[in-house]
């Protein structure tokens, strides 16, 4: 699963090396759905080699005629030529040749190109929701980190399976969601400001309010995987401490050793000993927490 936050968001059902490309080069997916097209037309490298060809063999040329006129002892025209035939070979020689760095990057711009109009609507940019669905789609995402990043989803105690499609997934949707009810938003709000008559505004009203439904319907979707992370954030504080225990659990023996060895107050041995109870209060705590989770994950899906 790519990292989250991500700025661009892509449909899952997106091939992964093109969800990577796109997510990858967000800037350039912002100057093309600006409008920008990369150039069709690429300088030829054949015509660049002929021209440095033809400048190479008139140069060569012009050192062959000025040693001539030099056995002629014809000094004066010698330098002329000898002078420009080496600013001509020094020009063939500081010529700036077709940057290979250049030639990549507009073959990437090509390929960026191709890819977002390819799948042009199957990805959503993160600059073009408006403020509400960038706030909602950073908790979604903070959530869907909170799960994803976690030791019990790690460990297999969440189904860590289902977790790695079904949050992609949802992610997704609310992004896609949200890109649209940000367009609308942005549409209604530049109709309605230009002010409106009573009949405009006895249509305008009603529209509103779908969208306000609109909002709050994806609003309940990250409140559930909101909820869904909250479990598993007590999940997660469960195992850390279960762990804790058994490691210090695993110590118990050498701490009364040392109690033994020391002759200290072995009043401390009953307190260390409660260890073991501790550990099954927090095993059993994970459990329930663990449970909790598997219960709003089917809350999720639904």
């Amino acid at each position: 699963m790519p990292g989250r936050h991500a700025k661009v968001i892509v449909d899952p059902a997106v091939p992964d090396h093109v969800a990577s490309l796109l997510r990858d080069h967000r800037k350039l997916l912002l100057r093309i759905q600006s409008g920008w097209a990369p150039e069709h037309r690429r300088p030829s490298p054949a015509a660049g080699a002929v021209s440095r060809l033809v400048a190479t063999l008139t140069a060569v040329a012009a050192v062959v005629y000025g040693l001539a006129l030099f056995v002629a002892e014809r000094y004066t025209p010698f330098v002329v030529i000898m002078t420009a035939a080496a600013l001509l070979i020094v020009s063939v020689l500081l010529r700036p040749r077709p940057d290979a760095e250049v030639e990549r990057r507009r073959a990437l711009e090509h390929e960026v190109h191709a890819a977002a109009t390819a799948n042009e609507g199957r990805y959503v940019l993160r600059e073009r929701l408006d403020d509400p669905a960038r706030s909602l789609m950073s908790r979604a995402q903070v959530a869907i980190d909170q799960v994803m990043g976690s030791s019990v989803n790690a460990e297999g105690l969440l189904d860590d399976v289902r977790n790695a499609v079904m949050l992609p997934a949802q992610e997704w949707e609310i992004a896609r969601l949200l890109a649209k009810l940000s367009d609308l938003r942005a549409d209604h709000q530049e109709v309605v400001s230009e002010g409106v008559v009573p009949e405009v505004a006895a249509v305008a009203e009603p529209l509103a309010h779908a969208l306000d439904s609109s909002h709050r319907a994806v609003l309940a979707r990250v409140e559930a995987l909101e909820r869904y992370a909250g479990h598993v954030a007590e999940a997660e504080a469960a195992y850390r401490a279960r762990s804790q225990i058994e490691r210090l659990s695993a110590r118990l023996p050498r701490y009364e050793e040392l109690l033994a060895e020391s002759g200290a107050d072995q009043s401390a041995v009953p307190e260390l000993s409660r260890l073991s109870d501790d550990a099954d209060r927090l095993e059993q705590a994970l459990r329930d927490s663990v449970s909790s989770a598997h219960e709003a994950f089917r809350h999720l899906r639904s």
